[in-house]
């Protein structure tokens, strides 16, 4: 039930500055009335000469930033305090996510300002973890039973040579659902899972599932969240072989596995997150397309390549003065990769969706590094400058993005509105 929102700020604020029992807490999203000065802030206690500190990282849109805040003698009223309550009470962030070592907290602001906070006791106490000097947080242990399975390390655990730049891989990537979830919470956009209605995520174009395993299990182990989560792919050969993992770490009852393409493969009832992992060239638009269909509140792609926008670019003439940025072969590419990317953005925030196009760790497959983080609003943009900037490059450079025919083929044009997609496959 929704509370006054001091009320559960107030109670949060206990919670973090118990410097015995805190583990870790993360503020992220943003309320109707602003935009906090940080895309997120994660919070634990540290053990430092001077005594127990609180330390903050506040990230940026480029980088991280460290501090470090004594909880002293009286930790409701010390440096600790002050610097949480700078966060609390004077950033609008709209999703706040707390770890004690016997509870877990999440508050979620809402659309009237009032907080909504759901609080959980651990079936097994942990212990905080206060090193000061340390590698970068896990969100899954290199040990993990999930990266063994897909041979990422040996029995005993140890990363193979060979899979680091894959494992680098899985952990940006699951760094980015996290924070993707975090934002859909914190607009309402996205519904509180339970065993009877679980998290649906799909992953079309899965392939091994490396990706998929992961999310799966950072969702269920590292969350406690109920998921069901359906992989699709082409290929028979990668179902079966996804089939026979989910059932060696015991999980074939929350994961199955579909042949088919993206356009056709049957997914019923609706996701709740759409995954497409470098889909090649407009595979991508295909997935966003269905995304939009399903109104799916979160969508993560990446994309692998981007041959549809390069190919048009060769065909038709360079509009004057741009001649220089498709002169070279190399450059036509990569400007076809921006312009792609850049239009794939512009038409989903075109059908109800934030559009984040942020960095993304690349694989041993393939250089490419751009991952499209999208959150639904429901709501539609239909004019503006969104719609006349989008016309205007369209235009101007003579292209026909495939996600734009596909969303007028499936009357989710920008003329018709993005609520009359069907709810599945």
């Amino acid at each position: 039930m929704a509370e006054p929102l001091l009320r559960t700020l107030a109670r949060l604020r206990a919670e973090i500055l118990a410097p015995d029992t805190l583990v870790r807490a993360v503020a992220s999203g943003r309320r109707r009335e602003g935009e906090p000065r940080w895309r997120r802030v994660e919070i634990r206690p540290v053990d430092l000469k001077a005594g127990r500190h609180l330390q903050l990282t506040a990230y940026d849109a480029t980088q991280a930033h460290t501090s470090n805040h004594l909880f002293g003698d009286e930790p409701a009223a010390g440096p600790a305090a002050e610097a949480l309550d700078a966060l609390l009470f004077d950033e609008p962030f709209g999703n706040w996510h707390v770890e004690t070592t016997t509870h877990t907290h999440q508050l979620r602001v809402t659309k009237k300002g009032e907080g909504l906070l759901h609080s959980a006791a651990r079936k097994e106490a942990v212990q905080a973890e206060r090193g000061h000097d340390r590698d970068k947080e896990r969100l899954l242990e290199e040990s993990d039973p999930v990266f063994r399975a897909l041979g990422l390390t040996d029995a005993q655990g140890r990363v193979k040579p060979s899979r680091q730049a894959k494992l680098r891989q899985v952990e940006e990537f699951l760094r980015q659902l996290d924070a993707a979830l975090s934002d859909a919470r914190s607009r309402g956009a996205l519904r509180r899972p339970t065993p009877e209605e679980p998290l649906r995520v799909v992953d079309l174009g899965c392939g091994n599932a490396y990706l998929t395993f992961a999310a799966h299990r950072f969702l269920t182990h590292a969350r406690g969240l109920p998921v069901h989560l359906v992989g699709a792919d082409v290929k028979q050969q990668s179902a079966d072989h996804n089939g026979e993992v989910a059932a060696s770490l015991g999980v074939d009852e929350q994961m199955s596995f579909a042949v088919g393409t993206i356009g056709d493969v049957v997914v019923d009832p609706a996701p709740d997150v759409v995954l497409a992992l470098h889909a090649c060239d407009t595979a991508t638009d295909d997935a966003l397309a269905r995304a939009v269909g399903w109104q799916a509140p979160v969508v993560l792609a990446a994309p692998c390549c981007h041959h549809d926008v390069a190919a048009q670019l060769r065909r038709a003439p360079t509009p004057s003065p741009y001649s220089a940025l498709t002169r070279h072969g190399i450059l036509r590419e990569r400007f076809a990769d921006t312009l792609t990317d850049a239009l794939r953005a512009s038409l989903m925030r075109q059908q109800g969706y934030r559009v984040d196009v942020v960095e993304f760790v690349g694989s041993e497959h393939t250089p490419r590094n751009t991952m499209l983080r999208v959150v639904r609003t429901g709501s539609p943009v239909r004019g503006g400058s969104v719609v006349s900037e989008y016309d205007d490059l369209v235009a101007t450079w003579q292209l026909r993005p495939r996600l734009a025919e596909l969303l007028e083929g499936s009357g989710q044009g920008s003329d018709q509105g993005s609520d009359q997609g069907s709810s599945g496959a």
